[in-house]
């Protein structure tokens, strides 16, 4: 039975059938509908024909979406990654009146911002005189320095420059606003929670990742995946090739590991396509390693299908659906010990390499692409506790319970901090 609340969401990205940030919106704020009897959500207008369509399928009762957006003389901002975080920025500040006048006619008990869930970045509606929790939020991760020798200039300036952005939102007074007057902070790393806490929120819940499936995508995963059995030693990676994903530093534990009969398979493109594919042949591995560019979501699963292992040494991600999604396809996974990875990935599901330099990355990759192509085994009983630990973890119906059980708590202690006379800030 549905609780009689009301709850009011921000979610600048939401979207139904998305990965990344758009589906983490749609599916949170689809899941708080099934506990709440009227939940609003502001979104931008771009999400609008998307959500429409899927309403038009699949009405969803008691949820409610308003859209908003930009004057169009300012929408340029949305151009680029740079120059989308100022239209953000300056989207949530109009979103703060719209949320203004619906609390006025509805009277909300709690808000949530969700997405973008970056803890360097302020949301406005905490400034409603209402319960208010933020996230889940990531953005703490960093490249370690010793592997900045690998980036080229462009690579090195990025950085800089996001380490510099992480430097002056800390700093920024909206930010520590929202921190203040945050009743629970939701994040994803280790590494985020220790920003979070700088900042001053006293109540954080670290969660192993924003993103989730449903049964219908753990169908479709069990659907595509070959028998451990019976795949042959193939190692995958998925993404786009960006400096900071760490696609070359698997390229060289490919090489190091020297595996006769083995391949790998990157699916996915970007500006580091040629740099890989020139340290293929520089590493004498042309002829294993297949480039194939981007593929549409059922060809690229079916080929995580026909792999043995997820490769994914990224430096600086905070909730990789990738490593998710691998693991519901039995497929274990070979990350790095940093980020959001780290907490996805156990040790009874794949292989979390120690990340102090590139060399030990690679000589521990190595090892784990050995030991994985060796014992057919291995790969199966990982892959299995790999599909298990999803089921557990990352089930979108078990992540509307956690926030089911947040919002009763948050709002359990405002009203024993009303009762009692004290003030919240």
């Amino acid at each position: 039975m549905k609780k009689p609340l009301k709850i009011l969401v921000s979610a600048y990205a939401c979207r139904p059938q998305m990965g990344s940030e758009p589906g983490v919106g749609w599916n949170m704020v689809r899941e708080i509908s099934q506990h709440y009897e009227s939940v609003w959500v502001l979104t931008r207008e771009n999400n609008r024909p998307s959500i429409e369509a899927e309403f038009a399928n699949n009405p969803i009762p008691g949820l409610n979406f308003v859209y908003h957006d930009l004057p169009a003389w300012a929408r340029w901002w949305n151009r680029g990654q740079t120059a989308l975080y100022f239209h953000y920025y300056f989207w949530q500040i109009g979103v703060y009146f719209t949320a203004s006048k619906l609390h006025r006619s509805h009277q909300f008990d709690l808000t949530h911002h969700i997405t973008y869930g970056r803890y360097c970045f302020p949301s406005f509606l905490s400034l409603l005189p209402i319960p208010f929790v933020w996230g889940p939020l990531g953005g703490g991760e960093t490249a370690p320095k010793s592997f900045w020798r690998d980036f080229n200039l462009n690579g090195r300036i990025y950085e800089t420059l996001r380490d510099w952005s992480r430097w002056i939102g800390e700093r920024d007074p909206f930010v520590r606003i929202t921190a203040k007057r945050t009743a629970a902070a939701i994040v994803c790393t280790s590494e985020t929670a220790d920003c979070v806490n700088a900042l001053g929120v006293k109540n954080i819940k670290v969660i192993p990742g924003q993103t989730g499936v449903n049964k219908q995508d753990l169908d479709q995963f069990e659907k595509c995946a070959v028998s451990q059995l019976e795949t042959p030693v193939r190692f995958i990676s998925m993404g786009r090739l960006l400096h900071w994903k760490g696609f070359h530093l698997g390229l060289r534990a490919f090489a190091t590991a020297d595996l006769e009969q083995g391949e790998y398979w990157i699916i996915g493109n970007g500006p580091e396509r040629q740099r890989l594919e020139a340290l293929a042949s520089d590493l004498g591995i042309s002829d294993k390693v297949r480039f194939f560019g981007n593929l549409p979501r059922e060809e690229a699963l079916r080929a995580l299908g026909e792999s043995c292992a997820l490769v994914h040494p990224s430096l600086h991600d905070f909730s990789p659906t990738v490593c998710v999604e691998a693991m519901a396809a039995e497929r274990p996974v070979i990350c790095l010990k940093l980020g959001g990875p780290a907490n996805q990935v156990t040790d009874e599901t794949g292989f979390r390499i120690a990340a102090n330099n590139p060399e030990e990355v690679v000589q521990g990759m190595a090892f784990a692409m050995k030991q994985l192509a060796n014992h057919p085994q291995l790969r199966m009983q990982m892959g299995q506790a790999g599909q298990q630990r999803v089921k557990d973890a990352y089930s979108w119906n078990i992540k509307g319970e956690f926030l089911t059980q947040l919002y009763e708590e948050v709002l359990s202690h405002e009203k024993r901090l009303a009762s009692s006379g004290a003030v919240q800030p």
